[in-house]
């Protein structure tokens, strides 16, 4: 894998700089144009302003490593440089007491405050030594929305042309002028910005942006999302009252059927807000002329009332209409709808919506609850909000219904357990109900025409927490006949949307189909059953299409899974501990299977699969390192294996810590089956040191099939926990003897480790790295990912030798033949980076040595890996003690001992099973920190 990535990236290398070339060209051109109107402009502080944007882009030009991000931010730049020059012509000192002063101070803050950002970055790298550094993407495209921003302040043109039209307007209507249909009703008053709105401010400005450059705009989004709110929100801002005067109307369709609407109910509706009378034919002539002498703004709202419209005339005049008008000069038309289906001869700028960020949703639901505050119920209200998927008018509706209802948030909490959306019904119509809301998109004739296989396909996705893959939609329902046109239409209506190949709903739509209809079909489910458990049983250690679908869905079939434990146990069980072992191989994760296993109700016909259950979630937690919890699971499945005493089922893909040569799955029967519960057993205790040395391995010493690895486990624990060294050396050099005789390569590779293990503990550092190279040469050619992890073990020895070319050159060889195992290479790499962290922290380049700790914890959090998490930022720690930076150090010494807790090995004994990983004994900080010693003593 990473062989390949090196390939392409060694490709791209070529492309990049072309690219940057490109980029540069660019750059240098626009500083080169900037600094040529900085001298002309006759106003210094336009001067000022062009020499900060030359600055920052002079800097991008020569330090910023990701120049291609700076392209947009470039033009706009250019863009300044044309405004500045336009706005500032034959401009005198007394213009900037009025608009055009304003408008520079703003855009000088803009620009310095940019410029300070992109300084500050520069500084950072050259204190890192760095030759070039990157700045967030996202950081960039907050920069140019600031501009955005502010340039339209200086649109003096549109301003100007306001008093033209309105001015021609008036000689029009002086005139008598027959083209134009003179009000004879006064025009309704565009609504109010919302009282409540919160949160969207950023999307009002890009929105506004557009408004006042002329740009028709269709905000689309489910119903309650925030639609209408934010059209009243634009038709209210400053720069918009501005330019559209008493121009701007909101013409509103809500309340009207879709299935009887006409064209002329619509032009009706469209001409009583604009405050005229239609006489006679043609419409449409006579709004256009009443619009055209000024420009306007038009929020044409709830448009799928009329986009849905089953007539056959409305179908074919409406969109007709609607184009027609917004080909009208100076007119600008704001949509908003729940539909797709837009007026095509439109050049919308389409704009989905998107639900409120955390913050934004807890101020919304706390300027209406008043009987808590942020600070006493922030916690399980926020967990609440997100379940609503931060839908604005589910959030209104939950907390006006907690606060007439006058619950606490305890009560609030325990009525949404109990009743789910139903707490959000507590009166009539849209804004007081959301099924009310949710049963106009339902009754729209699009949905309606789907018939039962809509519905259906609308139950499986509010079923599977995902979402339905779009990839694997037919596969997943064949009983559901174009399944991919039903969730266009599905998605076209904003019942649903598109993410990642995945068709996924929002939780509030979720919550009122699930509660609509409480089961889902049950076709249906046995369709998704079959396809998912058959995937499962599929799924090897390969990285194939199987175990690619375990990853794509698996939330999906974990689901499924909790689903039938509790409805159809019996045809789980089997299915249920395969996927835990899939996790295991491609998926590292906890999971929420735990509780349903654990509570599998115990009697002989489920003793056997609860057993194999829990011992496939032991080993899953040993791969996460929960070592306590792995410890729960195999001590429960080993009472079930023992009282069963019949056939158990067992995977043991090869690792250092788990036993290779285990029998076949057919042939685990009587002792050999109380020998294995016994010592898995035995592994999570040793790990988490909860028994003697004496005690661990001892019950299955003696089993045919599992007496040889639990010699060499048992001599390797008495390592561990501080054993006469001598005889433990003495017995494994017998037990490679017997491995050469009657084990196998695993056996004989295991007591060869603890040989080298020994080796490492006496600081015989040679003979460690003789051992290692044997054991290499045993595995060559065969089993690729242990050359891999023995190699790196011989590069963190060599590091302690001195030799640190060497270690390098060997952490170097271990980043080739990635490519045949996905997750095995993940696990490689993450042992690799420690491994060079390691390495450099030993050799004292301490800079290196704390980007790879970084790399490792990053690489870690994905794989769920707490174990080497653990050892990278205690050796963080290190890296600040060594700098005498004793509060960082304090800090990341901590986060080591809390994550010893979740893992249930004791803090002293972090590396206690683990030799190799550890750091040699001048680094003490962790040990001072433990020991509560100076300087921790008055840090902590």
């Amino acid at each position: 894998m990473v062989q390949e990535v090196k390939g392409k990236k060694a490709h791209l290398g070529v492309i990049t700089d072309s690219q940057d070339d490109y980029v540069n060209q660019v750059l240098g051109a626009t500083i080169a144009a900037i600094n040529v109107t900085k001298d002309l402009v006759p106003i210094n502080l336009a001067k000022g302003i062009l020499g900060t944007v030359a600055n920052i882009l002079s800097i991008a030009q020569s330090v910023i490593k990701n120049k291609s991000d700076f392209l947009v931010l470039a033009q706009k730049c250019e863009t300044m440089r044309k405004v500045l020059e336009r706005a500032t012509k034959n401009a005198a000192a007394d213009d900037l007491l009025g608009s055009l002063g304003d408008a520079l101070s703003e855009l000088n803050i803009s620009v310095n405050r940019i410029n300070s950002d992109v300084a500050s970055r520069k500084e950072q790298g050259i204190f890192k030594r760095l030759f070039s550094v990157t700045i967030d993407r996202d950081q960039i495209g907050g920069w140019e929305k600031d501009l955005d921003r502010v340039l339209v302040l200086f649109n003096f043109e549109a301003i100007a042309g306001i008093a033209v039209n309105v001015n021609k307007m008036a000689s029009q209507l002086e005139g008598n002028v027959a083209s134009i249909n003179v009000p004879r009703y006064r025009s309704k008053e565009p609504p109010s910005r919302p009282s409540m709105f919160y949160g969207r401010d950023d999307l009002v400005a890009e929105l506004t942006n557009l408004v006042v450059n002329d740009e028709h705009i269709a905000l689309i989004g489910p119903g309650g999302i925030g639609k209408s709110s934010l059209a009243k929100a634009i038709l209210n801002e400053k720069l918009v009252r501005e330019k559209f005067t008493d121009r701007r109307y909101f013409v509103t369709y809500d309340g009207l059927d879709p299935s009887t609407i006409t064209f002329n109910a619509f032009m009706t509706r469209f001409a009583e807000v604009l405050g005229i009378e239609l006489a006679g034919a043609d419409p449409v002539g006579q709004i256009s002329s009443f619009l055209r002498p000024a420009t306007t703004l038009i929020v044409l709202d709830n448009a799928e009332t009329f986009e849905e419209a089953s007539g056959s005339s409305a179908l074919s005049e409406i969109p007709t209409a609607i184009a027609e008008i917004a080909d009208v000069p100076g007119v600008v038309l704001i949509l908003t709808s729940r539909s797709r289906r837009n007026a095509p001869n439109v050049h919308w700028i389409t704009k989905d919506i998107p639900p409120l960020d955390l913050s934004s949703a807890q101020d919304a639901f706390f300027r209406i609850y008043r009987r808590a505050s942020h600070g006493t119920a922030e916690e399980g209200i926020a967990a609440l909000l997100e379940a609503l998927d931060f839908h604005p008018l589910s959030i209104n509706l939950l907390a006006n219904a907690a606060q007439q209802n006058g619950w606490s948030p305890r009560m609030l909490l325990k009525r949404w357990k109990d009743r789910d959306s139903k707490v959000l019904d507590h009166g009539k119509g849209k804004l007081q109900s959301l099924s009310y809301t949710m049963g106009l998109s339902l009754s729209s004739p699009s949905i309606q025409n789907l018939g039962e296989d809509g519905r259906r396909a609308l139950a499986t996705i509010a079923f599977l927490p995902q979402g339905l893959n779009e990839v694997l939609a037919s596969d997943l329902l064949p009983s559901v006949p174009q399944v991919d046109a039903i969730c266009d239409v599905l998605c076209t209506q904003s019942l649903v949307y598109r993410q990642d190949d995945f068709v996924k709903m929002l939780a509030p739509i979720r919550h009122f189909v699930r509660d609509s209809s409480p089961s889902l079909d049950s076709t249906c489910l046995r369709d998704i059953r079959t396809f998912y458990y058959r995937t499962v049983r599929r799924c090897s250690g390969a990285r194939d299409n199987y175990a690619d679908i375990i990853i794509s869905d698996h939330l999906n079939i974990e689901h499924v899974l909790a689903f039938d434990l509790s409805h159809v146990p019996a045809e789980t069980y089997d299915a249920c501990g395969q996927f835990l072992r899939c996790l295991e191989l491609h998926l590292p994760r906890p999971t929420t299977l735990a509780p349903a296993i654990f509570n599998i109700i115990e009697n002989p016909s489920t003793w056997m699969p609860k057993a194999n259950c829990l011992q496939q979630l032991g080993w899953l937690y040993f791969t996460l390192s929960q070592l306590s919890e792995g410890m729960k699971a195999f001590k429960a499945a080993g009472v079930l294996y023992l009282t069963a005493s019949v056939k158990a089922a067992l995977f043991n893909p090869n690792r250092s810590w788990r036993t290779s040569n285990a029998p076949t799955r057919g042939s685990i029967l009587g002792e050999p089956m109380k020998a294995e519960a016994w010592y898995t057993l035995d592994i999570a205790r040793m790990y988490t040191f909860t028994a003697s040395a004496d005690e661990l391995f001892v019950k299955s010493l003696d089993d045919r099939s599992w007496g040889l690895q639990s010699k060499i486990s048992h001599w390797q624990a008495k390592l561990y926990y501080g054993g006469d060294i001598v005889q433990v050396k003495m017995h494994l050099e017998n037990l490679v003897l017997q491995c050469q005789q009657i084990g196998t390569l695993f056996n004989r590779r295991e007591a060869l480790e603890g040989l080298a293990k020994v080796a490492f503990c006496e600081g015989r550092l040679s003979d460690v790295m003789d051992i290692l190279q044997k054991i290499v040469e045993m595995f060559e050619g065969q089993y690729s990912d242990d050359v891999l992890w023995y190699t790196v073990r011989k590069a963190v020895v060599a590091s302690r030798q001195g030799n640190y070319d060497l270690a390098r050159e060997l952490i170097q060889q271990t980043s080739g033949p990635f490519e045949v195992f996905a997750l095995r290479n993940a696990r490689t790499f993450i042992y690799r980076s420690y491994g060079s962290a390691c390495i450099e922290l030993v050799a004292g380049e301490y800079d290196r040595a704390e980007s790879h700790f970084t790399a490792t914890i990053e690489g870690c959090d994905i794989q769920g890996d707490l174990h080497v998490k653990s050892w990278s930022i205690c050796g963080l720690g290190e890296v600040a003690f060594a700098r005498s930076n004793f509060t960082v150090a304090a800090e990341c010494f901590a986060k080591t001992q809390s994550l010893c807790s979740e893992m249930g090995v004791p803090p002293r004994h972090l590396y206690s099973c683990t030799p190799f990983s550890a750091l040699p004994d001048k680094f003490a900080g962790w040990v001072l920190f433990l020991e509560g010693r100076s300087p921790f003593a008055n840090v902590i």
